[in-house]
Parts: structure tokens; C-alpha cells; sequence
């Protein structure tokens, strides 16, 4: 797994989000930069789209969701809509296994004040769906909680 390195995380509030508020549907666009080490983290009403490489694909979207009486982190990761042959498809799904325990550090990491805020969120369990058009691929995983990225960032979640 890469290093979180929190002087690499450059962090955006989308207005009227901050560092405080909402809980319903705060939503979370992260991305990277492969050429500095440069980790892009944007929190608002709606997602940074204009932060995505649409060639490369390789964001990390997630938002609050309150269901049946809980609060989930759901993120969605972009593997394969049929542009991708099956084996770089594979490659993908791979690669966006290793890297999500960086990209949910820096998530949490970045909203700390947010945590401290509500902290009832700590324990709320995360999911990331693998969006593919290979049904292999197409998963929903379970990535912990919050409190495990926060307490040790450089703890490594076993899928």
C-alpha cells in the first residue's frame, strides 16, 4: 500500500459544505496526481467532476447515506463500462483494491474536524462498489469504518 502522507493531501470545501456540516449527502471526490504524490480531496453538496481525468478514470467518489436507521460511507470506484478489455479490467479492479485503504485514509484524514464534530460516524461501516461491465469485477466490498483509518493512518485493511 502507498504511505499516507498528509502533507500531500490538498483539501476543498465545496460551499455551502464545511468542515462541520452536512452529514446527509456529504459527498467526497478523491483523486491523485501519479507525477507528485499530490492527493486531491474535495467535500461538498455534490461531486468535483471537473477534478476527474475522464481518460484515466481513477477517482474515488463516496458520500453519507442515512438507511434504515444508519449511516453508511458508500463509494463507488469506476472499473469497466465495456471500454476496457477484460484483462486491464482485471488490472484495474487490482490496483483500485490496493490503493482505496490511501484513498479512504485521506477521506477521513481530510474530515477529521467533521469527525469530531459527529462522532457517532466513527463506527458507521464503509462500502465501495466496483462499477464494471464484467460481472467479476461488479462488487460491493466492505471497507471497515471510519475510526480504523483515523486512529492509524497507515493501517492497511485487509479485504
Amino acid at each position: 500500500m502507498s504511505k499516507f502522507d498528509p502533507a500531500k493531501l490538498k483539501l476543498t470545501y465545496f460551499p455551502p459544505a464545511t468542515p462541520f456540516k452536512p452529514v446527509d449527502e456529504r459527498k467526497y471526490t478523491f483523486t491523485h496526481s501519479d507525477v507528485t504524490g499530490e492527493l486531491f480531496l474535495t467535500i461538498g453538496y455534490c461531486y468535483d467532476f471537473d477534478a476527474i481525468n475522464m481518460k484515466l478514470r481513477d477517482e474515488v467518489f463516496a458520500e453519507w447515506k442515512h438507511t434504515m436507521g444508519q449511516y453508511t460511507l458508500t463509494g463507488k470506484v469506476f472499473v469497466s463500462n465495456g471500454e476496457f478489455n477484460e484483462k486491464y479490467s482485471m488490472i484495474r479492479f487490482h490496483i483500485f483494491q490496493k490503493e482505496l485503504p490511501l484513498a479512504l485514509t485521506a477521506m477521513v484524514y481530510g474530515d477529521r474536524n467533521f469527525y469530531m464534530n459527529h462522532p457517532w460516524l466513527l463506527d458507521s461501516p464503509i462500502y465501495v462498489q466496483f462499477e464494471s461491465a464484467f460481472p467479476q469485477f461488479h462488487q460491493l466490498i466492505y471497507y471497515g469504518t471510519p475510526r480504523q483509518y483515523l486512529t492509524n493512518p497507515q493501517h492497511q485493511y485487509v479485504v
